[in-house]
């Protein structure tokens, strides 16, 4: 791959499509928040129920000031890039766009969620494994230096907590459009092999109980406007708490968006994007039922 990775930005219905373009070339970025190597060259615009033309305008304005080209044909918008991210934030609509990308010898960033269910999420799983795509997926969360550090002190928790926001979607589940959020610390400090979901709704939010085997547990406490992130990791005589440096996140990640464009290799698979929507799709149906969900992995 070039030495400057060209970058084609699917979506502009969500912030991360200019503030992954302001880490990548914004003149005005500061030192260290800047991600050298990448430059983001078209962005590919449409309109979605998460925003409206005006947001949409002034998001082009600021792209386009950084020079780059906004467009609403597809094939422009792919067609001088090494490389895709596709940052729309309905996630209703990543598999139909993931399936105009799958084709194009490109790798693939997959904002968070991987998608709005478990089984479209699944469906760009086995297209991946069937035709050879590389793609991950994953929220910035998952790559908090608050986040690593607490895991490198408590590497194999047998508890964990975390806590952060339940947002209100104009469109599906809140569960799954925000949660991710803390579902992705979560799998990033237990690993995989969640075998059940149980939530609790109050007036206050939701609070998810995640068994794992072995004793192990995992809780999410999502709130809603408690837009804050930090979590608690427990082992014998092993503890760690940290909360989320939120100045840093987007950079953490673009690091290592860039490091996957790069050489094809990263810390997470899709594998850990698949069981965290997993683990959303039953969070999402035990809110609305108040019953223990098992995993749909069990069911296949």
């Amino acid at each position: 791959m070039k030495e400057e990775i060209r970058v084609a930005i699917v979506g502009l219905d969500t912030s991360h499509s200019v503030e992954f373009p302001r880490r990548m070339q914004a003149p005005d970025c500061p030192e260290e928040l800047k991600v050298n190597g990448m430059k983001a060259v078209t962005c590919l615009r449409f309109e979605t129920p998460f925003t409206n033309k005006e947001t949409l305008d002034k998001r082009q304005q600021q792209l386009e000031d950084w020079g780059i080209k906004v467009t609403e044909d597809f094939e422009e918008a792919v067609a001088d890039c090494d490389a895709i991210m596709l940052e729309i934030n309905d996630p209703a609509y990543h598999l139909e766009y993931f399936k105009k990308c799958m084709n194009l010898n490109k790798p693939i960033f997959i904002d968070k969620p991987l998608a709005d269910n478990y089984h479209n999420a699944k469906e760009i799983y086995d297209l991946c494994k069937k035709h050879n795509v590389r793609a991950i997926s994953a929220s910035a969360l998952r790559f908090s230096h608050n986040l690593v550090e607490a895991c490198s002190k408590v590497p194999k928790p047998m508890q964990s907590y975390f806590y952060g926001p339940l947002g209100i979607p104009p469109v599906g589940s809140g569960i799954i459009w925000y949660g991710v959020h803390c579902f992705e610390m979560l799998e990033r400090a237990m690993g995989l092999g969640a075998v059940s979901v149980d939530v609790r709704k109050d007036a206050a939010g939701a609070v998810v109980v995640v068994e794992y085997p072995d004793k192990r547990r995992g809780i999410v406490e999502l709130t809603v406007g408690a837009y804050t992130y930090g979590g608690t990791l427990r082992a014998e005589n092993q503890i760690a708490s940290f909360v989320v440096d939120s100045s840093m996140f987007y950079t953490e990640e673009l690091r290592e968006i860039y490091r996957f464009f790069k050489t094809g290799e990263a810390s997470l698979t899709l594998d850990d994007a698949l069981e965290i929507m997993d683990m959303l799709d039953c969070a999402a149906r035990s809110y609305e039922t108040g019953k223990p969900v098992k995993l749909n992995r069990y069911a296949e």
